[in-house]
């Protein structure tokens, strides 16, 4: 479980409250969860107003069982900070309190992958075993031969790129590539590569509704493990459609569970039953060329249930 220790809210202005909280971050590191509660209870007290500590507070109550401290620190949290900077809404969505589904702050988002830009390379390809970038091309490779035309695109949108896997993977059959992240961090990574012909750094909706009033069309759209920071696909994928040209392509992956409908997992990330899929896909005037069932990362050593799609406008 993690523990926000981002600079956002990391500090409450009080030098005491500050090392208590540290100090309750170790003992956590060490495992000694009751500890930790009791210090960041003693921090919360003496400082009502540290976000970050309600946080933590939240987490190691949760550790220990106490799901209504749990709950009533996280809500602490979401009246502190109403941009939800430490996602405290989908750790209540977790324990079963308010909308199943919560839409992802954004500035959630962007801290998280801030954070995690340095090593998110070594990360994925090293201790999860990504491979969604290699499963997405060889998926786009075969709608292209299906539908008889060739692998190669004039312009392509990387949407979500980070930095830069996903966009490796396709360089060599694009001719214009662009990148658009909201970390500004992982950005930077992927500019360092010099993959891309553009990059840009916006929210996913903003980025979109810009690229069409731009009135700027692709051949491709790629999203590889993006979409699972998003509760509602419908929005965002119809945006998609409005900037695809005609037999233009979208390939994404997913997670998926067995159910109907969009589940926020336990890693809260959320996964997309298939039916969902097929459904939204349709209403959003894309029409499905393939869906595979395929394992594109993995998580504590077992194979991550997804999908891999590619539609077409």
């Amino acid at each position: 479980m993690m523990i926000d220790t981002g600079p956002h809210l990391a500090t409450s202005g009080d030098l005491i409250a500050d090392r208590r909280y540290q100090w309750a971050l170790d003992l956590a590191g060490r495992g000694d969860f009751a500890a930790a509660a009791d210090i960041l209870s003693q921090t919360v007290e003496r400082v009502p107003g540290f976000a970050a500590a309600w946080f933590a507070l939240g987490e190691m109550r949760d550790r220990v069982g106490d799901r209504g401290g749990a709950v009533s620190a996280f809500t602490a949290v979401c009246d502190l900070d109403p941009l939800d900077r430490h996602g405290a809404r989908l750790q209540l969505a977790r324990l079963g309190v308010g909308d199943a589904t919560p839409a992802m702050s954004e500035d959630y988002v962007r801290g998280l992958f801030d954070q995690y830009a340095q090593r998110y390379d070594a990360a994925l390809t090293g201790k999860l075993s990504y491979r969604g970038p290699e499963l997405l091309f060889d998926a786009v490779a075969a709608a292209a031969r299906a539908a008889g035309r060739p692998m190669h695109f004039g312009r392509a949108l990387d949407l979500g790129c980070g930095t830069g896997l996903a966009g490796a993977a396709f360089r060599p059959v694009v001719d214009v590539l662009t990148g658009v992240d909201l970390s500004p961090a992982m950005i930077a990574r992927a500019a360092a590569k010099k993959l891309y012909d553009r990059l840009f750094v916006a929210p996913l909706a903003e980025a979109l509704a810009a690229e069409h009033t731009e009135a700027r069309s692709y051949d491709l759209v790629i999203a590889a493990d993006v979409f699972v920071y998003i509760s509602d696909l419908a929005p965002i994928l119809s945006a998609i459609t409005r900037i695809l040209v005609p037999g233009g392509l979208l390939a994404f992956t997913v997670e998926t569970h067995g159910g109907a409908g969009v589940a926020l997992l336990p890693t809260l990330r959320f996964a997309y039953g298939e039916d969902y899929m097929r459904e939204t896909l349709a209403q959003c005037g894309l029409a499905l060329a393939d869906l595979g069932h395929k394992s594109v990362r993995s998580e504590k050593g077992r194979p991550v249930d997804s999908l891999v799609v590619v539609a077409g406008r």
